[in-house]
């Protein structure tokens, strides 16, 4: 078989984790994936996935050969646009991850414009509150909020967000306003696990010149963001929450920024991507629809 098909096989059924997903996938019957698979380790002498009755799993070997695997195939798919024009219409899958609330408000609706304008593609959304690192996990691209470490990765600055306290005005109006970080000591706390939202809560000085980290207490924890701020609505405390998050239950008067003087700088909005010069025509243009779309934003800019 073609080296080139064997490749893609792969890449589909270590993405997919199974036979059967992967035939679905490239349209192909379930026997003849597995004998690509076979032909394939055959062919290296050494096996890329353990198979068991339920799941199939990528080896050590076979995780590195999967890296290479995509090199090869997105250099092939490139080559093949830059011969057809850069001005060919997008085509074929393009996945795609940002965290949770994020890519609920901001990123889903420029998927859903991508999607429409270029009738020829297909997307593939995955939305955590982790760092994800997109040439291990096969994204083509992501939002990235908070400062970038050095790496391979190609950034585009779209925006900026602010770390801030909200609580809602009955809350407020029973328990008095906190004036300063050490007052969050007598006031009912609500914490979210998601992402970077952990218990030490760090702030600035009223004159911006240092910083203070307060470890916190909290009477509820919560493993979503979104619950943090539902009970923050409902009167229950402050929470600690990215401003993006809340913009509508601020504008609706649902709930109050507290301590504003003692915010961090704001963080920027990245999208970030793998391939450099030869980026495909399928990422390019849903970078360039994102960056349009996040940019104009005026919650982020």
């Amino acid at each position: 078989m073609d080296q080139l098909h064997l490749m893609t096989v792969y890449i589909a059924v270590a993405e997919e984790q199974g036979f059967s997903a992967a035939a679905r996938r490239l349209n192909m019957s379930p026997p003849a994936v597995t004998r690509a698979i076979s032909t394939l380790e055959e062919k290296l002498g050494i096996t890329l996935l353990t198979r068991s009755t339920r799941h199939v799993r990528v080896t050590e070997a076979g995780t590195r050969y999967l890296v290479d695997s995509r090199k090869i195939v997105q250099a092939v798919e490139q080559a093949n646009e830059a011969a057809v024009g850069i001005n060919a219409q997008p085509k074929g899958k393009l996945s795609v991850t940002a965290p949770v609330l994020f890519g609920q408000k901001y990123v889903m609706p420029g998927i859903v414009e991508y999607l429409n304008t270029y009738p020829e593609t297909q997307v593939d959304a995955v939305f955590l509150d982790r760092v994800v690192n997109l040439l291990e996990e096969g994204f083509d691209a992501g939002i990235r909020i908070g400062h970038l470490p050095d790496s391979t990765m190609h950034a585009t600055t779209v925006g900026h967000v602010r770390v801030m306290l909200v609580a809602s005005s009955d809350y407020l109006t029973i328990n008095n306003t906190p004036r300063s970080p050490n007052d969050l000591q007598n006031h009912t706390l609500i914490a979210s696990s998601a992402g970077s939202m952990a218990h030490d809560w760090q702030f600035s000085s009223a004159n911006k010149k240092a910083s203070k980290i307060l470890r916190i207490k909290p009477r509820l924890t919560v493993t979503s963001n979104q619950a943090a701020i539902n009970a923050a609505k409902q009167g229950l405390g402050i929470t600690r929450i990215i401003s993006y998050q809340v913009a509508d239950e601020l504008a609706r008067g649902e709930l109050q920024e507290v301590l504003a003087g003692y915010e961090l700088p704001a963080i920027p909005v990245h999208i970030v991507h793998r391939e450099g010069r030869m980026t495909s025509n399928k990422v390019r243009c849903f970078i360039d629809l994102m960056t349009k779309r996040l940019r104009a934003d005026k919650i982020l800019n």
